[in-house]
């Protein structure tokens, strides 16, 4: 198949000015692009770790920590489509600067937080103004780089962020944790977000455009509106189970909501996500492997640490730790398979490949017990893992950007983010109810004592694993069958001088 790509000749009305946005200057700004990246990703696990300390200092029930892990996904979730737009209407310089000084606002008030409520409310607003981050992030990388080998380089770099943030994060959450105080997890955003922040105020070009900008609010409201309530849907049907009211009323709600945004989307001037973004094969299948990808690591990193604390007795830092070698495979392979396999044997077979050595690491683990050793069990699962994961991440993130307007990377970039954190949030319901029933079935099975309590853990995380392995599996099929094998295009944006 051939990709015809529509390119945007650049708003004349944009100046550069300065050195900011100066090809010589791309890979500092890769640099910073790549460290708000990683600071988005660390959030969503660091606080996996710190949270059993806050409740402890904060003295919330049980049932109130769930609302410290939603608060950031809910509101992260249901705006990325809004924040990735307004990147594209109010220029990707000004959004990512005002998210990334919202989100260390957040944060700081998050690491003083005296009350539950305050916890809560802070970690909303890291989501709220990591929804216009994250997309920003991603678009400035796709304008940035559009000559196609340092394309390739840039991006397989930037996707070895999902991965290696999910194990830093742990990694960092179980030190701080450990060493100084849960609310250190919050405030060490600070030092990143001044770092960054330099370097955007520095590198970045500054947008000007004589355009009106066009906003589809009723398009924002219902897209918000129905991403919510899916969120909220499956993060619900974790603690209460699918045929709960609660849980099928903001699911069934959320999809029809979706539903109504796409036909709306077909009938508007200026659409919040023109249907041209998702309907490219090579975009659309992008925005696929990236949502099974959402779903299936969340069961790794999840039940992994579970199994690793609860079971083996790591401490938090010695579990993160032991995930440090998914993170030097991942940046192996989401930096060399760009450059070294993409170009000769295309997407559709370097995709689908790393979805098939992923699903081979989570079966490895479906083979670990009540006192299996590290590096026979979980050293060789996580090394799969991050081969096959970087070499998928870093070719779709390619993909998920291929030829879009240059007016339209925002939103195309939410996108992105958007499959991941729905992904995630299907993941988290899906496979711990999978999991749990796993560990009903074999208790109701056996007399209980602590052996049979133990095993029953394993059961429920070799099953979750099972699953994850069938998951990744079948995302190697389907990105097989509907991903062009052809190599991903740079996106309109600021060309390379000739050289």
């Amino acid at each position: 198949m051939t990709i015809t790509v529509d390119y945007e000749v650049p708003d004349p009305g944009e100046k550069r000015t300065g050195r900011r946005g100066s090809h010589a200057l791309r890979w500092w700004v890769l640099g910073v692009l790549g460290a708000a990246q990683l600071m988005i990703v660390l959030d969503a696990t660091v606080m996996n770790i710190a949270m059993p300390s806050a409740q402890r200092d904060l003295g919330f029930s049980d049932s109130d920590r769930f609302w410290g892990f939603a608060g950031y996904a809910l509101a992260f979730g249901s705006l990325l489509l809004l924040g990735g737009r307004l990147s594209d209407l109010f220029g990707r310089r000004n959004t990512f600067i005002i998210g990334l000084v919202g989100f260390a606002v957040a944060s700081m008030v998050g690491s003083a937080a005296t009350s539950f409520e305050m916890l809560v409310a802070a970690r909303a607003g890291q989501g709220v103004f990591g929804a216009l981050l994250a997309p920003a992030t991603l678009s400035l990388l796709t304008v940035t780089f559009t000559e196609p080998a340092e394309r390739a380089k840039a991006f397989g770099i930037f996707g070895a962020m999902p991965g290696t943030g999910g194990a830093i994060g742990l990694l960092l959450g179980g030190a701080l944790t450990e060493w100084a105080s849960w609310r250190w997890v919050m405030l060490v955003n600070l030092a990143f977000a001044a770092v960054i922040l330099v370097g955007a105020v520095l590198l970045l070009e500054k947008h000007t455009s004589a355009e009106r900008p066009e906003l589809d609010i009723p398009g924002t409201a219902v897209v918000t509106v129905g991403l919510f309530g899916i969120v909220y849907g499956f993060a619900h049907a974790e603690s209460t189970g699918w045929t709960d009211d609660v849980t099928l009323t903001f699911l069934l709600g959320g999809m029809a909501l979706l539903a109504v945004f796409v036909w709306m989307e077909t009938r508007v001037a200026y659409p919040l996500l023109p249907p041209r973004i998702v309907l490219d094969r090579m975009r659309g299948a992008s925005y696929l492997a990236v949502f099974i990808m959402g779903i299936g690591l969340f069961a790794m990193y999840l039940f992994l640490t579970y199994y690793m604390q609860l079971t083996l007795g790591y401490s938090p830092i010695t579990t993160g730790l032991a995930f440090l070698p998914i993170v030097a495979a991942t940046v192996v392979s989401s930096t060399t398979t760009p450059l070294v396999l993409l170009p000769k044997v295309g997407p559709k077979i370097v995709a689908s490949g790393g979805f098939l050595i992923a699903a081979a690491g989570m079966a490895w683990l479906t083979r670990i017990g009540v006192d299996t050793g590290y590096v026979t069990h979980i050293l060789p699962a996580l090394v799969l893992l991050g081969l096959g994961l970087g070499a998928t991440m870093a070719t779709v993130l390619q993909g998920a950007t291929s030829g879009v307007r240059y007016k339209d990377t925002g939103v195309a970039s939410a996108m992105i983010n958007t499959s991941q954190q729905v992904g995630g949030s299907i993941g988290a319901a899906l496979l711990s109810t999978l999991g749990a029933a796993a560990a009903g079935d074999y208790l109701s099975a056996h007399e209980p004592d602590p052996l049979t309590i133990a095993q029953s853990s394993i059961e429920s995380y070799t099953t979750s694993f099972g699953w994850a392995a069938a998951i990744f599996s079948a995302g190697s099929i389907l990105t097989a069958v509907l991903m062009p094998n052809t190599v991903p295009v740079p996106a309109a944006g600021e060309p390379a001088p000739a050289r």
